[in-house]
């Protein structure tokens, strides 16, 4: 049997699918700082949806596209909103 010399190793998909979601995680916690950080979550949302995808996982790819969607429509609402403060 072969050992590696790292114990722990992560290919670039891994890598991608870890940052996308911390970076949910992230910008999910932050939301209610800017309505930036929402746009910033539909976007991290969107890169989990393309690591589902890429990854084989199309159901977790699906439901990741739908929160993107659904935290476009959020930004595009608070955006609003803030335009129409006197």
């Amino acid at each position: 049997m072969q050992q590696t010399s790292a114990y722990f190793a992560l290919d670039a998909l891994t890598l991608f699918g870890l940052v996308a979601v911390s970076a949910m995680l992230l910008f999910y916690a932050l939301e209610e700082r800017s309505h930036w950080f929402v746009l910033a979550f539909a976007g991290a949302c969107a890169m989990g949806s393309a690591y589902g995808f890429l990854q084989g996982a199309w159901p977790f790819g699906l439901v990741e596209a739908a929160w993107a969607l659904i935290a476009l429509k959020r930004w595009r609402d608070r955006v609003t909103r803030l335009s129409k403060m006197p």
